[in-house]
């Protein structure tokens, strides 16, 4: 049987880094200060109904227009000057060396409201496998001029079952949406675990509990009230300070929930091979594949 894989799932804008992304380099190279921008947002999402992803990628086209060539080159620079939580830049390489530890592969994806040009371009962008977040297509000058994808905090869900069956192409609605047997799934969502700071992402972090895996709700130093709200409301299995440096909370908990993934993966195993052996001894057909956890359930559909 492969190694089994652990999907660490985050959110961006405040769970890995303190501030919005647009705020590092976007906004100041404009000349419009954050609380004027967002506060343009706010107004004209509600006087024309509109999509708050879909109207920041907007106005950032409008409003960079004669300021900031809004180009895939241009934006994919923006992503040097975003700052993260301590410890975020080394996080990647000792978590995958705990994983290995704990007998696990660990896969990270970022699943972002944000610029997928700015998450790839900034100091970690290289360390995930995919990165679901909203981006332009842009013209035959470079320039961009119409959302390729937006991606809000109910739409997030979906990209926990392209992890989940292993369907990255975004294109590929498909195979996405084709029946597929729980124990022929790629990453199982019990072997997910989602980090994010606020209520927009309260939807993936329900999902991933309700289906075997785990969340934990970050905050920053002294801010604890909506983390500790998410935990108390049953929504994240953890509330910890966004603080990424080795040993600290965070780190010590996703270390355990990988060897907890990693000791369910081999009693798994030990009961399918124990259902093997039983059907042998009756002189049984033995299926080659067993489903690992009995397969689906009856209530169970394909998602």
């Amino acid at each position: 049987m492969p190694t089994p894989i652990v999907a660490l799932i985050y959110d961006f804008d405040k769970t890995l880094s303190p501030r919005d992304m647009e705020e590092y380099s976007f906004l100041p190279g404009i000349n419009v200060e954050p609380d004027v921008f967002w506060g343009k947002c706010a107004s004209f999402s509600r006087e024309h109904q509109m999509d708050g992803i879909l109207t920041y990628m907007y106005l950032m086209k409008r409003m960079a227009k004669g300021a900031m060539e809004l180009t895939r080159e241009r934006l994919t620079k923006l992503g040097r000057d975003v700052a993260f939580f301590p410890g975020v830049e080394t996080w990647f390489e000792r978590i995958n060396a705990a994983g290995r530890e704990a007998g696990v592969i660990v896969e990270h994806y970022i699943i972002s409201s944000g610029l997928t040009e700015i998450i790839r371009g900034s100091a970690i962008g290289r360390h995930f496998k995919a990165v679901f977040a909203a981006s332009f297509c842009y013209d035959e000058n470079g320039e961009a001029v119409w959302p390729a994808s937006a991606v809000n905090y109910t739409s997030k869900t979906q990209y926990l079952f392209r992890i989940n069956k292993g369907i990255l192409d975004v294109t590929n609605d498909r195979d996405l949406n084709a029946f597929t047997p729980e124990y022929m799934r790629r990453v199982p969502f019990s072997n997910m675990i989602y980090v994010g700071d606020g209520l927009t992402d309260v939807p993936c972090m329900k999902m991933t509990r309700q289906k075997g895996g785990y969340s934990i709700a970050v905050h920053p130093p002294g801010q604890t009230e909506l983390a500790d709200d998410m935990l108390l409301q049953g929504r994240a299995d953890f509330s910890v300070e966004a603080d990424y440096t080795e040993n600290s909370e965070i780190e010590q908990v996703v270390t355990m929930l990988m060897r907890r993934i990693s000791a369910s993966h081999e009693l798994s195993l030990r009961h399918a091979e124990q259902v093997q052996r039983a059907h042998r001894r009756r002189g049984n057909y033995v299926p080659l594949d067993i489903p690992m956890r009995g397969g689906l359930d009856e209530d169970d559909e394909a998602d």
